[in-house]
């Protein structure tokens, strides 16, 4: 029995029917006899509308309370996918970053993870639950919520295979692999063919396109 982490980003979830398509595929793997843990972004343009709201509220938004608005796009996304799996039979439960307990620094909006307790999540494992985790957050040390920037889901997800030695690290997005930015921006990134989760990490946490 293999542990994936799969990570889901906003294009994979953009309505119900695409939701409805993760579905199938984390089923396909629990029935499969994995052990699977679901990392997912907000719905596509979800983050740019909150944003929007915010600076239609005021010119300069407070990045604390911009975290707490941004990380709202996450749990409705964990929370539908795992009532939908759970419709399905499959024992799927949400967690968000202070759940899962993601520890990052205190740079709001663009936050570093400090570290990860892994138990929360080993513990579900071994009770044969799909924690469904909210990408892209976490909680500083006084356990206010965080945000880690762009690409943060990307990182969530590679940060929690390499804390629960996972035996692979799935990320579904709308590029052909990693590169060293985003290509539909950057005309001279470079697509990696192999690296490490360590290596995964830093570049995500520079905002790398995966």
């Amino acid at each position: 029995m293999a542990l994936f982490v799969q990570k889901f980003g906003g294009t994979s979830l953009g309505d119900l029917d695409r939701i409805h398509r993760v579905a199938e595929r984390v089923e396909e793997t629990a029935r499969g006899g994995h052990q699977v843990v679901v990392v997912l972004s907000a719905m596509s343009g979800e983050t740019d509308r909150l944003i929007q709201l915010a600076h239609e509220v005021t010119s300069k938004p407070d990045d604390r309370e911009l975290d707490v608005l941004l990380s709202s796009g996450e749990r409705v996304t964990i929370a539908l996918l795992a009532m939908e799996l759970r419709g399905r039979d499959i024992n799927a439960r949400s967690f968000t970053g202070r759940q899962v307990g993601i520890v990052t620094n205190s740079s709001h909006t663009r936050a570093r993870i400090a570290k990860i307790t892994a138990s929360p999540m080993q513990q579900a494992l071994a009770e044969g639950i799909v924690p469904v985790v909210a990408g892209f957050q976490g909680v500083n040390e006084r356990s206010e919520v965080t945000t880690l920037g762009r690409g943060g889901s990307d990182l969530t997800a590679v940060a929690l295979a390499a804390s629960l030695g996972a035996d692979r690290c799935m990320i579904f997005t709308d590029v052909d692999g990693v590169y060293t930015a985003d290509p539909n921006i950057v005309a001279s990134a470079r697509k990696i063919e192999k690296l490490s989760y360590e290596e995964m990490l830093e570049l995500a946490s520079l905002g790398a396109k995966v």
